[in-house]
């Protein structure tokens, strides 16, 4: 599976982006998908994720009710849409695939090169 992220930019706290996720190769309906998020000198950490059928999801508490992930198999594309952005959401967001849904970034198997997302306050 290949994963292709964007639509990360900067924005302004308060904001709201939109990130895609396209995905070719194997079926991906196969997967379920995760979004994570690292920023400057801190690991890598879980933002959400989404069975392969789009009707479970989880979030990390620090975006809970403010992030939404969700999934169109029919386009091989998963999304996040952020709102209420704050400063501390500023990090490289990554999507991924893997055959379990799993917050551990160590059960992805496939992983996108990752879009920037910035919000200034």
């Amino acid at each position: 599976v290949q994963l292709q992220a964007c639509g990360g930019g900067l924005v302004q706290a308060g904001g709201s982006l939109r990130l895609s996720c396209a995905a070719s190769g194997r079926t991906f309906n196969s997967y379920a998908m995760g979004w994570f998020r690292q920023a400057p000198g801190k690991e890598r950490e879980f933002v959400a994720t989404i069975n392969w059928s789009g009707d479970i999801t989880a979030y990390a508490d620090s975006v809970k009710s403010r992030f939404t992930i969700s999934r169109v198999n029919a386009k091989n594309t998963v999304y996040l849409q952020m709102n209420s952005l704050k400063p501390e959401d500023t990090a490289v967001y990554f999507c991924a695939a893997s055959t379990v849904r799993a917050n551990n970034p160590r059960a992805y198997d496939y992983w996108g090169q990752g879009t920037q997302v910035t919000v200034s306050s």
